[in-house]
């Protein structure tokens, strides 16, 4: 008797219909009633936020968002392009294996394919750094963990709640199961060989596919091209003969940013926080193209460091077998 009881209890669970966005977390509730609103069924929606995902905590992840060691992971940049500088062979050769698939993406999306490889190195070391968190699970420890009492905090929820809403928008219509919709990410929740946060996810594509795969080469090549193209409006090939020597820029930048605390490689000011900043690129006749493509990059990751780092690869990469 027992036991037929506790069968129909579970059959009852497993057949239950949802048809509202209540719940005791007003996030949840928040969450639910956006991912609807883009077209997700309420059931789906609840059995994802009801779900045993949602009760498995990463608190490793959470801890690396406070704001120190986000600070150390800024400082850390610029190690990182000196230290990517002697994957230059490697990055050449990688866009020799995949020379048609960045065909194929510059004649879609004019990105060069230096740039769009030298994202991937920076990014992932060419698919070659895999990834040990679970994007959801990033995104919800912030939704069911962040007590807001600062600015900061406020982001940070404002973040998981629109990464989750994106993470169930796109398993839905992708007809994934709750249990099934897993994504390996950075302890950031960033997803596959391009790092795409999962409010990106409307930019990938595939090669010669209908669904891309970020964990994909030729998926992420195509992918980071079309996030550059639409997102950054990247329309047009650079003319690298129009660049300056990028070795000389990034020593020069780097010896800036150390005069200028508050210092920044293209913009003088945030156009919403209305925080000033030391431009190293403004009022230069010289940089004013670089300057362009650079904030084109910084769409993608909003570091100057990021970005110098970005255009000495691609630059390098560029005249690698023809010297300039």
């Amino acid at each position: 008797m027992i036991k037929l009881l506790l069968l129909l209890a579970v059959t009852t669970i497993l057949s239950a219909k949802y048809t509202n966005c209540t719940f005791q977390n007003k996030n949840y509730t928040e969450i639910c009633k956006k991912v609807v609103k883009k077209g997700v069924s309420v059931d789906y929606a609840n059995r994802f936020l009801l779900s045993p995902k949602t009760k498995k905590l990463d608190n490793r992840s959470f801890n690396l968002f406070k704001a120190s060691k986000i600070k150390t992971h800024r400082k850390n940049e610029k190690r990182a392009n000196n230290t990517l500088v002697k994957y230059l062979p490697k990055m050449i050769n990688h866009l020799k294996e995949y020379k048609e698939v960045y065909d194929e993406a510059e004649r879609k999306y004019s990105v060069n394919r230096e740039i769009v490889a030298a994202i991937l190195l920076k990014e992932t070391k060419l698919g070659t750094i895999k990834p040990s968190f679970d994007a959801f699970r990033v995104f919800n420890t912030l939704v069911v963990k962040t007590e807001v009492k600062t600015t900061r905090d406020k982001w940070l929820l404002n973040m998981g709640k629109t990464n989750l809403v994106s993470i169930i928008d796109y398993c839905y219509k992708k007809g994934f199961s709750p249990s099934t919709c897993n994504f390996k990410s950075s302890y950031a929740g960033a997803v596959g060989i391009p790092q795409f946060m999962p409010n990106s996810f409307v930019y990938i594509d595939g090669y010669k596919k209908k669904v891309g795969d970020l964990s994909v080469m030729e998926d992420a090549i195509m992918s980071a091209s079309k996030y550059l193209n639409k997102k950054a409006k990247f329309k047009k090939l650079i003319e690298w003969e129009k660049i300056p020597d990028m070795k000389v820029v990034e020593a020069q930048w780097y010896d800036y940013e150390f005069k200028h605390k508050n210092s920044s490689l293209v913009y003088s000011k945030n156009t919403k926080t209305k925080k000033s900043y030391k431009c190293f690129t403004c009022k230069k006749d010289e940089l004013s193209y670089l300057r362009e493509y650079a904030k084109k990059i910084m769409r993608y990751n909003n570091s100057s460091n990021y970005a110098i780092g970005v255009m000495r690869l691609a630059y390098d990469s560029y005249y690698y077998n023809s010297p300039k």
